[in-house]
């Protein structure tokens, strides 16, 4: 087949770009050219065509007549992104996936177990309200238009990222701090559940649906199936760096009192138990199956930092957020002991 990628390699996306290469699909991705392609394992197989998505008619002058099997966009997050990816792929392609978000489903949850039919709604985060107007624009393109829509929604995924609700995310600087005795803030008390997914293990789901026409008009998650505590994925971290955790837990509503920040990262989003039920795309991509257990891909994580010093980068504003998180939390157990402070 002959796939775009729009963007191809982010945390996420450079997966399914070298997933695509190894099943020998023509691919060509459509990016800016900021990041170097051999920094994320993607041969130079992969056609590059540099042009800013935003940029519609540079991406129209830079495609030139060129159609596509399928087309994938990564980096669309409003719903005028979408709406050009309409304008420009109208009869262009077979099949149009937008990667949207596992957190468009409705916070607070009134039941942990998730299927894709679950109600949209998440007051807290607007990156989640962006999502589902963007999720509208295609459901109403696939309906009065017939645009070849397909909707993904990846959770909590890695691979070049920490999958941690605070303190950092493409940088080295949770590790860095663990290994120096610092602690680390998980919210609530820990043990609520989540499910934090391979990049690899994604791919092979959402590459499952690539060219797939029966999965036109429908929307997918697609996770592993492990659950996990906030503790245990903390700890697990803290043991693949080679040491000793040190949690404190603090109340989600109280961190989403000090920034507003967590209020859509926790409050509309990993405060809430959630399992996911993954049938449909097991049902759509026969003998799809998370294969890399969160103690295993963490360590190759872990691994893919220290290969490069230059990916060892320490922010000092996410200690600085984490110290200030903790002290208030510490401040206000003096004044209101056993209390969540107002």
């Amino acid at each position: 087949m002959k796939l775009l990628f729009i963007g191809g390699t982010g945390n996420i996306s450079a997966a399914c770009v070298r997933l695509a290469l190894a099943q020998g699909h023509q691919v060509t991705l459509l990016n800016r050219g900021h990041r170097p392609l051999f920094d994320y394992g993607i041969p130079a197989a992969a056609e590059s065509v540099v042009a800013d998505a935003r940029d519609e008619a540079g991406v129209s002058a830079a495609l030139g007549q060129r159609t596509f099997d399928a087309v994938a966009d990564f980096i669309a997050f409003k719903p005028d992104d979408v709406e050009r990816d309409i304008r420009l792929f109208t009869g262009r392609c077979g099949q149009f996936v937008f990667i949207s978000s596992a957190s468009v489903y409705e916070k607070p949850l009134r039941h942990p177990f998730v299927t894709e039919s679950h109600p949209l709604k998440n007051p807290h985060w607007q990156y989640s309200r962006d999502k589902i107007d963007c999720e509208a624009v295609f459901t109403r393109a696939y309906r009065e238009q017939d645009f070849p829509s397909v909707i993904v929604r990846p959770s909590l995924t890695y691979e070049t990222v920490w999958p941690v609700a605070i303190g950092g995310w493409n940088d080295f600087t949770l590790i860095d701090r663990i290994r120096r005795g610092g602690e680390m803030i998980v919210h609530g008390d820990g043990t609520s559940l989540w499910t934090v997914t391979h990049a690899e293990d994604f791919a092979r789901g959402f590459n499952g649906l690539l060219g797939n026409t029966n999965a036109i008009g429908h929307a997918f998650h697609i996770t592993s199936d492990e659950v996990l505590t906030w503790s245990q994925i903390y700890t697990t971290i803290a043991e693949a760096a080679g040491v000793e955790p040190r949690l404190v837990p603090i109340p989600s509503e109280f961190l989403a009192r000090l920034n507003q920040w967590e209020r859509g990262n926790l409050l509309g989003d990993k405060a809430h138990s959630t399992l996911f039920d993954n049938s449909k795309i097991k049902h759509f991509v026969p003998g799809f199956a998370a294969r890399i257990p969160f103690h295993t891909g963490i360590r190759q994580t872990l691994a893919w930092f220290e290969a490069d010093p230059a990916r060892q980068t320490i922010v000092p504003g996410i200690n600085r957020t984490m110290d200030g998180y903790l002290s208030a939390w510490r401040k206000a157990l003096e004044t209101m002991p056993g209390k969540l402070p107002a």
